[in-house]
């Protein structure tokens, strides 16, 4: 049944029409009227829409719980895996130039060569990374080194060198893997999220011609790890909401019951009581897998523990919304209880048992940094209580605590420190390598009279990228808070949680590489927004957004193209290095 509404000079009214009118326009137009005789004659215009919601509440309730299935499964992965494929082509292209060490990854590649010999980390003379690209490795020192961040992104790392040898190819390959499996994961995030493949398309092609992502897929740090690790969590935990949810419109469909709140129990009833809450779910599988790879996440890196805290929260307000949305009730908060407690053991417990699992190498071994700590000490209360092995990982854990928030590193200074306050505008890029005054002729350098030639690896991010996602995000927290979509407070939330807690740590170095755990989030926020402004498929004006949205994302991939020369250590004049650093911030 459809309502017909009559407008005109005074007022709105509605009339119910029966369905077998004609089916209206597909856009309707005020209908012709003749002038009027005085200002009290009405001008009407006539609208056929249809109810904003079925009548049936158990109906509505049933396909409300059942919102975000998508059918178009295999399109989707031909467009995922395209897209992949893409950057996997991108990134790989000459991935072991410049066949040295640059920037950190002179800590973390050597220490993942070790890692793999030894099960912990060792030091190496001065000259280590001369002799490394020479091809002599194995030039490591019998001590233990001392390392602030977990072994996990070190082993993935040296898994690279195990395949293809101790060299830049080596090192960087399974942080390429890495990068291009994280294009994956957000695209599936983006599409799960916004019920759309075509957006989650767009959020995964920013992503793959970002080019900080591009930057971080082609060096042997962390955090790219880190990032894939977190991204796949967060979808798993969106997945977890939509699986939760059809599994309680499942039940209430099996019982014929209008919600878990109505008059008669059914099958769900314990004789002779009355249902509230509902029933409880506790084998979650994908809440489960977000536990796992939380876990991996702080493996890599600490601060994934803000994510972890953040998304756990969020997955039991949205285990409330379900119940209260199936006829719950006031009882729907009894989920803080009842399906939290078990959310605190798929996520948190789950994820320090497998942290502790990535230090296995540590633990089994005797060589390893503070490893004989509680041999050494064994009046000191955490041996008596943990024994050795346990209480020399806690207090290996206590001391790199202090090191990264102690004295020592707020007295550091570094030439590229950028203050988290720039980031989403990247205002501070970082430098990864410089070589810089080639004179012309010298390694085929062709600049003109007056002109040098430099050699640079800058860590930037595609700028009208991150420009356009920065007003994205702010669209996204108006759009979640005002007009109470869920869906844009996840990457909202996701964006804080991996951003606002480096404030704290403002008083110390702090780099522009470290928002790499950020772009996936900001790239959907950016995909979502692009959503509302195409609107529905067979909206009035989709054509003209559909090109506006064309354009932007031609001027992205247009723009990745003109800085991927200083992405990738080319040889450049300096003038032209220069028309490529739009703000003096970046030189």
């Amino acid at each position: 049944m459809g309502t017909l509404w009559v407008q005109y000079h005074g007022g709105v009214s509605a009339t119910t029409v029966q369905p077998q009118l004609p089916p209206p326009p597909r856009f309707a137009s005020p209908s012709p009227s003749p002038a009027p005789a005085s200002p009290a004659t009405p001008t009407f215009e006539f609208r056929l829409v249809q109810p904003r919601f079925q009548p049936q509440a158990r109906t509505s309730t049933i396909q409300r719980l059942r919102e975000g299935k998508l059918h178009d499964g295999p399109i989707s992965w031909v467009v995922t895996l395209a897209i992949t494929a893409l950057a996997f082509v991108i990134r790989f292209v000459n991935l072991g130039y410049p066949n040295k060490l640059v920037f950190d990854e002179t800590y973390y590649a050597k220490d993942a060569y070790t890692l793999w010999q030894f099960g912990y980390e060792k030091a190496w003379p001065k000259d280590a990374n001369d002799q490394i690209v020479a091809g002599s490795p194995d030039v490591y020192s019998s001590t233990a080194s001392y390392v602030v961040h977990p072994p996990l992104g070190k082993w993935l790392i040296g898994f690279g060198e195990q395949l293809f040898g101790m060299n830049g190819f080596g090192w960087r390959f399974m942080p390429m893997v890495f990068g291009t499996l994280l294009v994956l994961v957000t695209i599936r995030l983006g599409r799960r999220l916004s019920r759309s493949t075509l957006i989650g398309a767009l959020a995964g092609l920013f992503l793959a011609v970002d080019g900080l992502a591009f930057i971080m897929s082609r060096m042997a740090l962390l955090d790219i790890f880190q990032s894939f690790f977190l991204v796949s969590a967060v979808l798993c935990c969106v997945a977890d909401r939509d699986a939760y949810r059809w599994k309680l419109a499942d039940i209430l469909e099996r019982s014929g019951r209008e919600d878990f709140g109505g008059a008669s129990p059914g099958a769900l009833a314990v004789p002779g009581d009355r249902v509230t809450f509902g029933p409880l779910v506790l084998w979650r599988p994908w809440r489960i897998a977000a536990g796992l790879l939380f876990g991996l996440a702080i493996g890599v890196k600490w601060n994934s523990l803000f994510l972890l805290a953040v998304m756990g929260v969020v997955c039991v307000l949205w285990d409330v919304g379900a119940r209260r949305l199936a006829g719950a009730g006031w009882h729907s908060w009894l989920a803080l209880l009842l399906d939290g407690i078990p959310a605190f053991v798929m996520m948190v417990v789950l994820a320090a048992v497998v942290y502790l699992a990535t230090w296995t190498g540590w633990i089994v071994t005797d060589g390893g940094y503070y490893r004989d700590w509680g041999a050494n000490n064994p009046d000191e209360p955490l041996v008596t209580y943990l024994g050795d092995p346990w209480a020399s990982l806690l207090h290996y854990h206590i001391e790199v605590f202090n090191f990264h928030t102690g004295d020592y590193m707020r007295e550091q200074t570094h030439p590229y420190d950028a203050h988290p306050i720039g980031w989403l505008l990247m205002i501070r890029p970082i430098g990864i390598d410089w070589t810089g005054d080639i004179q012309p002729g010298v390694e085929g350098c062709t600049a003109p009279a007056g002109d040098t030639c430099v050699r640079v690896i800058d860590g930037m991010g595609t700028p009208l990228l991150w420009w356009l996602a920065a007003a994205a995000l702010i669209v996204s927290v108006i759009w979640w808070i005002g007009g109470r979509d869920w869906r844009f407070g996840v990457p909202a939330l996701a964006t804080a949680a991996t951003y606002l807690p480096w404030f704290a740590s403002a008083d110390r170095p702090v780099f522009f590489f470290y928002t790499i755990t950020m772009v996936p989030f900001t790239v959907i926020s950016l995909a979502m927004v692009m959503g509302l402004v195409l609107g529905p498929a067979n909206g009035r004006y989709r054509r003209r957004a559909g090109m506006a949205v064309g354009v932007l994302v031609g001027l992205v991939v247009a723009n990745f193209a003109w800085i991927y020369p200083v992405l990738t250590d080319q040889l450049m004049w300096r003038s032209q290095w220069m028309a490529r650093m739009w703000l003096r911030t970046w030189i």
